[in-house]
């Protein structure tokens, strides 16, 4: 590698040896020290071979793993398949990204959490009920908001806040009852939002005074009448306006 000035520090392969100067450097396909696949530089790299994508599938196999990773966006998709057990991260990262949907399979249980939410992010729905047990919450969060309604009440007990109120946002109104009494404010919050009238009187006696003047200003109006002599003021205030509007 040299340097084209004292205080330059852009990465310059030797053009010398290398097997595409003769076709590609007179023909401005490559530009050293811009466009050249054998610099240590991403950005070169990519250049390089957005110019040439024909080139991609030469270097695959190459020794590295950014080389790799960058190839895997311009190479035909049916050369990408061997690169699944690719032993760089990155290089899987970027295969997850663009093979078939059908062939996803073969990641599913990828040792980095990136890869799999991947997966997660580009499988097809019918297939995402194989995720909702990743060890990753941040995986489970992407099944979670992708997976079938009809298959959320597997995630409903998931150990992880984030996840369950994904669920809560998902989850069939009619079924929301199931989360009413979430360990966790944010999650209830998210299912009181959703909702309907009458299911929220099963709240009305919630330890949170968030929850319960959620509640008192939806809930059927002669369930919110015990609400008059909450320990909230918010509550209470609540209550009475909606008692005094009804009364007008």
């Amino acid at each position: 590698m040299t340097l084209s000035e004292p205080d330059d520090l852009t990465p310059r392969a030797d053009c010398e040896n290398c097997p595409h100067r003769a076709l590609l450097l007179d023909r401005g396909q490559c530009v050293p020290g811009d466009a050249c696949i054998r610099a240590m530089s991403g950005r070169q790299i990519d250049r390089f071979l957005k110019r040439n994508p024909m080139l991609a599938e030469q270097y695959l196999q190459d020794d590295f793993w950014e080389r790799r990773a960058i190839a895997v966006r311009y190479a035909p998709l049916e050369s990408l398949l061997p690169l699944t057990g690719d032993h760089d991260e990155v290089v899987r990262r970027a295969v997850a990204y663009r093979i078939a949907p059908e062939h996803l399979q073969t990641l599913l249980r990828d040792t980095d959490r990136e890869v799999r939410i991947t997966v997660a992010d580009r499988l097809p729905a019918h297939q995402l009920e194989q995720m909702v047990d990743d060890p990753d919450y941040m995986v489970r969060t992407y099944v979670a908001r992708r997976l079938p309604h009809g298959r959320l009440f597997r995630m409903i007990c998931d150990e992880d806040e984030q996840v369950r109120k994904e669920v809560a946002k998902r989850l069939p109104v009619y079924s929301l009852g199931l989360m009413a009494h979430d360990p966790q404010l944010e999650v209830r919050r998210v299912v009181v939002e959703r909702m309907d009238e009458n299911s929220l009187i099963v709240v009305l006696e919630d330890k949170e005074w968030l929850i319960r003047y959620m509640a008192a200003a939806r809930a059927p109006l002669e369930a919110v009448r015990k609400l008059l002599h909450d320990p909230s003021e918010e509550v209470r205030e609540i209550v009475r306006e909606r008692l005094e509007t009804e009364n007008r």
